[in-house]
This record gives structure tokens, C-alpha cells and sequence, in this order.
């Protein structure tokens, strides 16, 4: 009993203790907490090669971290040769085949990789001492062959050839270049005919004049100590000959003279990339450099930031909106605030991304916002704090970039005493609107009309025009004019002559297709069956298990999602009916409704732009008469999405021709189905649309 009267009398104790304090007001803040970051212990060999030691002996694991500080390496007309040496390295040596040495590493449940100027290991404590011989002799003794070299550079070869269509591969390509210039190390790119200039000779040179030790740091951190780390590396790193990498000079970036928007038609893009880029000086040593990081954060460095409340909670233009900022102690960097849009939207969207970043120059932040930043840095520096590599990388920054001592003891103290005042500064100093290169990548047939009418305090923003390689080029002509006689009844029936006459079409009762699609390392297969009785059936599955199912019988259907059923309406049946037929050109045909709109590029073909209704457009090559591409557009929970569907590849099937290449783009979402079957009146069955 006496128990219950003691917790009796606390509640009442707590309960009049909580009515006295007043919650109306925050709690002030208490000053930055202490960090005692643990300082590495450092020798130095012969060769030059730097090495910080920090014992961690929470966790019986070790963690080797080999960095190579060179300046950037320009590599004109063999741009490739450092992506061909770091994807050459790390597999054996001149000592252990290559399946000898993955096989002895997966043994020992380890990690390597090497790459054309660092290395990296991890692995239990007790591994350690042979760990670190495996990625000494693999990044020492690489054993260069011409058949690995030769297997290498048809992967770069494919991987450069399946980007050629790729609209974030060629606006990345674009804003680089075009921001630093070609001749510079950040702005040149890889294309076939410089990868083809390289030569297993080149490789090699480019390891013995860049892989050295001169300007080398290897950081050990974990469950190790000091003595035996430095026993071991010198016996593993001593073969390690002593050498400085070449130097050279280019020439600096420098901003535009006035601000300008430089367009660059992709005729495929389903969206436009916008990114508004300017240079900067920005290094990690400067005064104004945790400035310039809130100033990021608070304009574009996540969900609660402008730009992404602006462009997508807001105006509903793109999935998110974001900016970023860089630090190089070698050359000048870019800042840059980007998005990608709907193609209606392109001219509006670079419109606000210029008015935010004028908008931080011009005007204080809030208070809100600078608190929120503050916190946000503060909690992801506490947190980062907790992984071994995060006190590696901190020791490795401040060997590499000139920071005082105690840069990250005194980080929260620094970060917590950022005003308003300095934020805007910040802003000032590394963003522009004044000398801002706006790069639009984008479907020009869509979207320059509007473009060229933007206009940004009151003044026209010129348009100039680039190629996919960041050459210049002259403005795209979207007129090209539709040869006489041919309207849309014409096109449809080229298509369907083109593969394989109307007769062939109509004699199809049924057909089915499995197709397979990679996302994200997984497996995407696609099952899909149509007869001529209003019977469709398609099957999306991920790694086997069902994801997104429709089927239509007639007049009824469901669709299935993850194992949630839900019936058809009677309009969905009646848009699926549509959408389902085995050749809905047949059914484009006879109706007679369809509109031939004009002729434009899609991709490096002119195809005739077909206007189904309000929300479809089918395009057919000029040439071949085949279908090229469809695009849709839906509104889902009052914003709308532009799906794409792509054909390529056709072969014939039963005197038919099918295409074989099907890519889907929806959002940011984009798939590549490479159709492993197609039957003919076979292979279907009532049962599968039940």
C-alpha cells in the first residue's frame, strides 16, 4: 500500500511541477557541444607516402583508405584512359590470377577496390595484416593484359553508345563542358573516338606517371595498433617507387559575360533538365565556406529548402528542385541550381530558379530558415561522427586541404555563430543571376518557342543553341514541310504496310510477349497477352513476385497492386479496351478521327507527329514508316505526367514486324524491356483473363 501512495504523491509532484513551467516559449539553446576527435597518429616512408594511424577498438574491423591528392588530370584526345586504368585495376596481379584473388577475398569476407588514384580495404581486425598485402600487391603490381584491357573498353564503349539517347547523360555532358570548357579537366568527356585513341601503352603509362606515393595518404582506422600498422605498410608499401606525378597547366573557367540561356534539343526528351550554373572560388579552407554551405542548404539542399518548395510543392513543375555547391582547392568550381521539368513548364521553371537565387542575394534569410539549416549541419556532423571512415576522411581533410587543426572541433561553435548577414553575403559573393549560364537540355520543338520569350528583371534572356557535344549550332528548323498528299489516313497506312499488310494484322486472333527490364540491379519482367475479342492481360513482375497486374475480359477487368484488387470502371474498361489492341492502328484507321499535326526530329529521325486525341500523340519514321515512339499524358491527383513509350529493334514474327526494344519513361523513371518471345495465335488461352 505504501508503494502506491509514494507514486500517488510523485504524479502530484510532477503534475504541479509542469504547471509551473511555461511552455509558451523554446527553450534557449546551449552552446555547441565539445567534439574530441581523436588525433591520428602519422609516419611517413621513403617513397613519400603519408600514413595516419586512428585506433578504434569498439568493433573488431579494420578500414584502409588510400587517397592520391593529384591535381585534375586533362586527357585531351584519350579521354578515357584514367576510367580504362581504374577499371583495369584491383583484379589480381602479376602475382595472384584474378579469380584467385576474388576468391580469396570473398574468403576472408573482405572488401577491395582500386581505382586510377585511390584504394580502399576493409575487413576484421584479425585479416588485417593480409588485407593489407592484397590491395598492396593488386594496386603495386597491377597485372595489365590486352584481353582484360580490350574486354574493359567495349564495356566503356557500350556504356558511352547506350547514353547516346540519354537526356540526364547528355545535360550533364553539356553543363560540364560548357561550364568549364573542353580543354579543362572537369569539362571534358569520354566519346568513341577518344576511347579509341587509348592504347593498353597509354594505360600503362598513365598508371606509372599518376600512381605514385608523391602526393599519396593512406588512412588506417579501427581495431588495430600503431606498431604493427607501421610494420606491415612499410613492408607492403616500401616496393613503392618513389616518384612525383607530371604537372601542367589549363586555363581557368570564367562565368559568361551576361546571363543567357544556352539550348540543347534532344528531339526524344520526355522532360527538359534546366540547370542555372556560375563559377566560384570556393575552398574548404576559406573564411566563408560553412557561409557559402548554409547559403546552399537554405536555397536548394533538400526538401525543406526553396527551390523544392517553390518548383514542386508549389508551382507542381518537377519532382524536386535542388542546388549544389563545390569546394577544389586546384581550380575553380560551379555552383549550380537544377530541375527536371515538365515541357510546359521549362520557360516558367527557369524563370523561378533565377528569381530564388536572386531572391538570396537581395533579401535576408529568416530566422526559421537559418535555424533549420544550423540544425540540419549539427545533426548530420553529430551523427557522421558515429562511422570510423568519418573521422578518416576529417584526418584526411585536413592533411589535404590546408584546415587549421581543431576545423572540426570547433565545427558546431562555427556553424551555430552564422548570421543572417553572413548568409547573404555568402550568397552574394558565390551566386549570380547577373552572369548565370542557364543550360535547358529539352525537346525544342516543344519548348523554345516559349523559351525565347523568357524574360528576367525586366530584360530578354537571349537563347543561344549547342549540339549534343557543347559544340554550337545553329537553331533547330521544326518545320519541315509535310509532302503532298500525305495526311494521317497516308501514315497509318504505311505503318501498317510496313510490317506486314492489313490482311496479316487481321488474321491475328491473339499474340503474347515476355519482355525483361533491369531497375536498380533487379529484374523486371513483362508478360503481356491480347486477342481480338477485347481480352488483354499484362504482368509486371519484380524478382518473380507480381507487382502490377491488369486484365481486361470483355466488358469487366481488375487490376491487381502488390495483392490489392480493385474492379475496373466502366471508363477504365473503355480507355484499356483502347489502349489493348493488338494493332490499334486498324482501329486509328477506321475511325477516321486521327489529325497528321506536322513533321519533327525524334531522336536522329523525322517522323510524322500523329494527334490521337487530347492526351496522345503516336510518331512514325518518315523513312521506314514504322512506329518510332508514343507519349501520353495523365493527370493523377491534379498534376500531370508524361509517360513515353519507345520501339526499336523490329524482327519479324509470323510475317509480322514486332519491335523487339521497348523503352517506358514515366517521372524520372525509365525502363529498357528487351522482348525475349513473341507468339502468333499460340500461347493464349481464356484462362488467362480470368
Amino acid at each position: 500500500m505504501k508503494k502506491y501512495i509514494v507514486l500517488a504523491a510523485l504524479s502530484l509532484f510532477i503534475t504541479a511541477t509542469y504547471a509551473q513551467i511555461n511552455r509558451t516559449t523554446p527553450p534557449k539553446p546551449g552552446p555547441a557541444p565539445q567534439i574530441n576527435l581523436k588525433e591520428p597518429a602519422r609516419f611517413e616512408l621513403l617513397n613519400g607516402l603519408k600514413v595516419l594511424v586512428v585506433e578504434n577498438h569498439k568493433l573488431p574491423r579494420v578500414r584502409l583508405q588510400l587517397s592520391i591528392d593529384n591535381p585534375p588530370i586533362l586527357e585531351g584526345d584519350k579521354a578515357g584512359v584514367s576510367a580504362l586504368t581504374g577499371s583495369m585495376l584491383g583484379k589480381g596481379s602479376k602475382n595472384i590470377p584474378k579469380d584467385d584473388f576474388y576468391e580469396e577475398v570473398d574468403f576472408l569476407g573482405a572488401n577491395i577496390y582500386i581505382g586510377d588514384q585511390s584504394a580502399f580495404a576493409s575487413s576484421l581486425s584479425k585479416y588485417f595484416p593480409r588485407v593489407l598485402e592484397l590491395m598492396a600487391d593488386a594496386a603495386l603490381n597491377p597485372d595489365f593484359t590486352q584481353e582484360e584491357f580490350e574486354k574493359e573498353k567495349n564495356i566503356i564503349l557500350t556504356s558511352i553508345k547506350s547514353e547516346e539517347k540519354d537526356v540526364s547523360a547528355i545535360a550533364a555532358r553539356v553543363q560540364g563542358a560548357l561550364a568549364y570548357g573542353k580543354n579543362h579537366p572537369y569539362g571534358e568527356f569520354m566519346t568513341e573516338e577518344t576511347v579509341n585513341n587509348v592504347t593498353l601503352m597509354d594505360v600503362e603509362e598513365f598508371y606509372r606517371s599518376y600512381f605514385v606515393p608523391a602526393n599519396a595518404y593512406l588512412v588506417v582506422i579501427g581495431d588495430v595498433d600503431f606498431d604493427t600498422v607501421k610494420e606491415l605498410v612499410t613492408e607492403a608499401f616500401t616496393p613503392w617507387t618513389k616518384a612525383a606525378p607530371p604537372s601542367f597547366s589549363y586555363t581557368d573557367p570564367k562565368d559568361v559575360q551576361y546571363t543567357q540561356i544556352n539550348f540543347v534539343d534532344v528531339p526524344n526528351a520526355v522532360q527538359s533538365e534546366v540547370a542555372v550554373e556560375n563559377i566560384t572560388h570556393l575552398k574548404m579552407k576559406d573564411e566563408d565556406y560553412l557561409d557559402a554551405l548554409l547559403a546552399n542548404r537554405i536555397l536548394g539542399g533538400g526538401s525543406q529548402a526553396r527551390l523544392f518548395k517553390n518548383l514542386r510543392e508549389d508551382k507542381g513543375y518537377t519532382y524536386g528542385s535542388y542546388s549544389g555547391i563545390r569546394a577544389n582547392k586546384f581550380s575553380p568550381m560551379r555552383f549550380d541550381a537544377f530541375a527536371q521539368v515538365r515541357n510546359a513548364v521549362t520557360d516558367s521553371s527557369v524563370v523561378e530558379i533565377l528569381k530564388e537565387i536572386d531572391k538570396m542575394t537581395s533579401e535576408p534569410v529568416t530566422d526559421e530558415e537559418l535555424a533549420n539549416a544550423k540544425s540540419k549541419y549539427a545533426g548530420s556532423f553529430v551523427m557522421a561522427l558515429e562511422k570510423p571512415e568519418t573521422v578518416a576522411n576529417y584526418a584526411l581533410n585536413i592533411e589535404t586541404e590546408g584546415l587549421p587543426k581543431d576545423f572540426y572541433k570547433t565545427y558546431l561553435e562555427r556553424i551555430d555563430a552564422i548570421t543572417k548577414d553572413d548568409v547573404q553575403k555568402a550568397a552574394q559573393k558565390y551566386f549570380s543571376t547577373t552572369n548565370a549560364r542557364v543550360v535547358v537540355t529539352g525537346k525544342g520543338s516543344e519548348v523554345l518557342e516559349n523559351l525565347e520569350k523568357v524574360t528576367f528583371k525586366g530584360k530578354a534572356v537571349p537563347v543561344l543553341f549547342y549540339d549534343k557535344y557543347a559544340n554550337k549550332t545553329e537553331k533547330p528548323d521544326y518545320n519541315a514541310a509535310v509532302p503532298e498528299g500525305m495526311d494521317a489516313n497516308a501514315v497509318l497506312e504505311k505503318y501498317i504496310e510496313a510490317i506486314g499488310g492489313e490482311s496479316k494484322l487481321e488474321g491475328v486472333d491473339s499474340y503474347s510477349m515476355m519482355a525483361e527490364a533491369e531497375m536498380q540491379g533487379m529484374k523486371l519482367e513483362l508478360e503481356m497477352k491480347k486477342t481480338s475479342k477485347d481480352q488483354f492481360m499484362q504482368d509486371v513482375k519484380v524478382m518473380g513476385n507480381s507487382m502490377q497486374k491488369q486484365v481486361l475480359d470483355g466488358d469487366t477487368g481488375y487490376a491487381m497492386v502488390q495483392g490489392q484488387r480493385k474492379d475496373l470502371s466502366p471508363e477504365e474498361v473503355a480507355k484499356i479496351k483502347e489502349e489493348s489492341a493488338a494493332f490499334p492502328e486498324l482501329n486509328y484507321l477506321a475511325a477516321g478521327d486521327v489529325t497528321l499535326e506536322g513533321i519533327e526530329p525524334v531522336g536522329d529521325r523525322q517522323v510524322y507527329k500523329l494527334k490521337i486525341n487530347d492526351s496522345k500523340s503516336v510518331f512514325y519514321d518518315v523513312e521506314t514508316g514504322l512506329k518510332v515512339q508514343e507519349v501520353s499524358v495523365q493527370e493523377v491527383q491534379g498534376q500531370q505526367f508524361t509517360s513515353t513509350l519507345g520501339y526499336d529493334d523490329y524482327k519479324e514474327v509470323s510475317g509480322i514486324k514486332f519491335p523487339f526494344i521497348i523503352k517506358q519513361s514515366v517521372g524520372p523513371q525509365n525502363f529498357e524491356f528487351k522482348v525475349l518471345e513473341i507468339k502468333v495465335n499460340e500461347g493464349v488461352d481464356a484462362s488467362d483473363f480470368k
